[in-house]
């Protein structure tokens, strides 16, 4: 008999087991291990009864380490409780623990230790992002994207970093995924109910829910309620539509994680983006929070808070110019896509329709909204708005998710800098990192405590016996042997199998077989099933009689993405097959309860996307963090930080000349090279004591050396110092009168600009050598240039010189600037005069610019505007453009 309505009855806990609720409502306990083993003792059953939303089948009770504490405590019996009430070991315990909680949240860390030593820091950071992967008992993420926004804050939170969270909490989250007999993905979409998640409600003073409201086009409205949760020190605020107030369509906006078509996309970011900062200055309001120095938008989908907060302030009387200016210096904007395809898109004419006179943000004209959406660059299309181009102009400062990320975004941007070379494009990168403590097994910190390590040292590696770590590493195996064929059989029976055909899942994997792991989203350029390129030459590294491989596999396609379903599906049927199916698993349902498991239990971790499409890539992070190697294309952050000991290159089969075909064959033998000749040989070849020596010489390297790197404490504290800072010390320079003059004389500049010009360039050596130029001598340049309207102070003269190609293009540039030597000419020309030091041989070149400049602008490109020489030549050592 099913229930024709579903409430929650909550719990009445003793006195003496009050502090249980703090403790779950705080999602610190989902990376606290102590706190985790508290609630495991309550009641190991109940625990087992309690897994979270993602923890694996439904219905099914076998992964107790994943139970969800506010579930669990809404399980157990009320004579339990009382037990526990008057059990003086548990009471102590949970003092304990309550009390190292309290310590957490309020003893002074790093980063009031900063603002103790004057750092001009913000005193607050609102960090936007679409989607939150924190834990799984609060299912908001679909992949990177989310795990990433999930360890910054809870990285923010062990820093003392004064975040705020902003996202939108999804009724029915991402989706469970399934597989259908013959595997095909089947997607299950559960519906969430707040109050059975480690969430609040935020309401006003008077008990009331506290609101924020958008208006539609249509004299509509749409409501949002605030749901909190608490991330250690960090507020995370959920904006959710599904309320009384809304029609039904409106209640539908936050229904699930990137569902429906493009209005419905476009009002969850208007939500998110607009709605955003509403609830962040309710929750101010309502807490004495600080309120935000610093907006950071998590990629484009937030990237509406900027208009939001020029409303706000042209609503004070600034002025829409002033206003922009000043949200500018305080905006930084994180790019996550490599290719244009991963960039929100809308047309113009909806966009245009829901900011209209009867849409949002009133006193922001709709004309002005488009304006910093359009594609205006070569290439690009007039009839579309788009979302990172308007966070791009929206944002001071910017950057990519990686060193090569960065270099991506600058040439994929480049347009909107018309003039510069990429390289000079104003977009940053800061190196994702990920949440030791979320990530790393238990174990793997445990065999670190026993050596002395101290907190937050990883180089303890180095003291740990070998037989120690190989044992550990047995162990971990050992572990996810077990899970796996839980997991498979679970899945086979939701396919349909019958519990009598399936005991050969008893044999599947080894815990002492060489393991590798693949596990992510599929869109097409992961490449899922490169690794079936030769299913011959796979099956025969999997039944090696001497050096055999074993795989596990998991991810999800995208609903709408049937070739995605197609990879998963042969990727399936392959692993489906007898002779092979003890030695190659897929695993449904990927999310993080299943991650969590696997990042320890394996040998390797494979990573082959398309060279450059990977940002980053953070889950080869994780494995390391736990002492697996990585077996990766050099894209995202294994470009940056590859080293022989820590893992393997896949070669890349890069050049136009090859289709697609072709390059993934080769790319695909080249790594069952990789795996057959030196990976398998390294892991099965046994010194004296029976040990795999250099297999765990890199283990230990790839602990004590690269996990210091990959860690979310150090990203968090780059963004601070490097973005943050600079972004709150900008914002605090714009008072309401500077941020007029700056907006009054960019509009002058703008104005000018087309009369600037540089007319002449002549160069003379400084010593009297004569014939080709030495390394060593300097070039005198004297340059003049026009500047319509402007002054010198308006403006910075440079020249840019390097080694230059056949095309004379200069590669590896430098910087001179020039200084103004006298006032005009009789032409109106101003003379500028600087020295070039040739410091380098072969082949060199220079030419000259000019920029405007101003202090308060953070780059000289920030504008896109430069002057150049015409591109003209002559040999008498007077020219517009000296090449060579």
């Amino acid at each position: 008999m099913k229930a024709i309505r579903r409430f929650t009855v909550r719990p009445v806990l003793p006195e003496p087991l009050r502090p249980l609720c703090d403790l779950a409502r705080n999602l610190r306990w989902s990376w606290h291990t102590e706190t985790q083993e508290l609630f495991r003792s309550i009641e190991p059953q109940a625990a087992a009864r309690t897994q979270s939303p993602d923890a694996g089948a439904a219905g099914d009770a076998r992964w107790p380490e994943e139970c969800d504490p506010v579930r669990l405590l809404g399980a157990v019996s009320a004579g339990r409780l009382d037990e526990l009430a008057r059990d003086e070991p548990f009471l102590r315990r949970l003092a304990g623990v309550s009390r190292d909680l309290r310590d957490y949240l309020e003893q002074p860390r790093w980063y009031q230790e900063q603002l103790g030593r004057g750092a001009g820091l913000p005193a607050a950071v609102a960090y936007f992002s679409p989607e939150f992967g924190v834990t799984a008992a609060l299912p908001q993420y679909s992949g990177g994207l989310g795990i990433l926004a999930g360890d910054h804050l809870k990285a923010a939170s062990d820093l003392g970093v004064p975040l705020i969270g902003v996202g939108l909490l999804y009724r029915h989250g991402y989706f469970r995924q399934s597989l259908s007999r013959d595997g095909w993905q089947q997607e299950h979409y559960p519906v969430l109910d707040p109050n059975e998640l480690p969430l609040t409600l935020l309401r006003e003073h008077d008990g009331t829910p506290a609101r924020v409201v958008l208006t539609l086009p249509g004299s509509r409205s749409l409501h949002a309620q605030i749901w909190q949760a608490r991330v250690g020190r960090v507020p995370l605020l959920m904006l959710d539509s599904g309320v009384e107030e809304n029609a039904p369509g409106e209640r539908e906006v936050t229904d699930r994680l990137y569902g429906g078509g493009s209005e419905h996309r476009l009002l969850q970011e208007m939500l998110l983006g607009i709605g955003g900062v509403r609830a962040v200055r309710t929750y101010c309001r309502l807490t004495g929070h600080p309120a935000p120095e610093v907006f950071h938008t998590n990629e484009g989908h937030a990237g509406f808070l900027g208009l939001e907060r020029i409303r706000e302030l042209s609503g004070t009387g600034l002025g829409l110019d002033a206003a922009t200016e000043t949200v500018r210096a305080g905006t930084v904007f994180t790019t996550h896509t490599p290719v244009p395809a991963g960039i929100d898109r809308f047309e113009r004419e909806l966009v245009a329709r829901h900011f209209g006179d009867d849409g949002e943000l009133p006193g922001v004209p709709a004309e002005r909204v488009l304006d910093l959406g359009t594609e205006s660059y070569p290439g690009g299309d007039p009839g579309v708005f788009n979302m990172a181009v308007m966070g791009l102009r929206l944002a001071q400062r910017a950057n990519g998710v990686s060193t090569l990320h960065g270099s991506v975004s600058r040439e994929m941007f480049a347009g909107l800098w018309p003039g510069f070379d990429a390289a000079e494009v104003p977009i940053t990168s800061v190196t994702n990192g990920v949440h030791a403590p979320t990530w790393v097994a238990p174990e793997v910190f445990g065999l670190r405590g026993r050596h002395r390590a101290a907190p937050g040292r990883w180089d303890s590696a180095a003291a740990i016996p070998d037989r120690e770590l190989w044992e550990l590493r047995r162990s971990l195996r050992a572990r996810l042997v077990t899970e796996v064929r839980e997991r498979l059989r679970a899945s086979w029976l939701t396919r349909g199998a019958a519990p009598a055909e399936l005991g050969w899942i008893d044999g599947v994997l080894d815990p002492d077989v060489l393991t590798i792991g693949f596990a992510r989203r599929v869109p097409s350029y992961k490449r899922l099933t490169l690794m079936l390129r030769d299913r011959e030459r796979l099956s025969a590294l999997l039944l090696h009689p001497d050096r055999p491989v074993q795989i596990v596999v998991a991810g999800k396609a995208h609903p709408a993405d049937d070739g995605g379903k197609r990879l998963v599906r042969e990727l399936v049927r392959f692993s489906d097959d007898p002779r092979v199916r003890h030695r190659v698993v897929f695993l449904p349902d990927y999310g993080m309860a299943m991650a969590q498991r696997l990042y320890p239990g394996c040998d390797v971790w494979l990573n082959n996307p398309l060279r450059p499409l990977e940002a980053c890539g953070t889950s080869g992070m994780k494995a390391a963090l736990n002492g697996c190697l990585n077996l990766s294309v050099r894209d995202g952050w294994w470009d940056e930080w590859y080293e022989p000991d820590f893992g393997w290159a896949i070669p890349t089969a890069d050049g136009p000349v090859l289709d697609e075909e072709r390059r993934d064959d080769l790319e695909a033998a080249a790594l069952y090279a990789l795996i057959e000749d030196r990976i398998a040989p390294r892991f099965y070849d046994r010194g004296e004591e029976g040990l795999p020596e250099r297999w765990i010489e890199m283990v230990r390297r790839t602990l004590g050396v690269l996990g210091p790197k990959v860690l979310a404490g150090r990203m968090v504290g780059e963004y601070v110092e490097r973005l943050y800072g600079p972004a709150a010390r900008a914002g605090r320079a714009l008072d309401a009168g500077a941020a007029r003059r700056l907006a009054d004389w960019k509009a002058k500049v703008r104005a000018a600009w087309p009369q600037v010009a540089v007319d002449h360039v002549e160069a003379g050596a400084s010593t009297a050598a004569d014939g080709p130029a030495e390394l060593g001598a300097t070039l005198t340049l004297r340059v003049r240039v026009t500047l319509g309207e402007l002054v010198p102070g308006d403006v910075e003269v440079q020249a840019v010189a390097g080694r230059v190609d056949a095309a004379d293009g200069i590669s590896g540039a430098q910087v001179f600037p020039l200084k103004p030597a006298g006032g005009q000419d009789l032409e109106g020309r101003w003379l500028y005069e600087g020295p070039l030091a040739l410091d380098r041989t072969g082949p060199y070149g220079y030419t000259v610019r000019v920029l405007p400049a101003h202090p308060l602008l953070a780059s000289g490109a920030e504008m896109g505007l430069v002057a150049l020489p015409p591109q003209t030549a002559s040999g008498d050592g007077a020219a517009d453009v000296p090449l060579r």
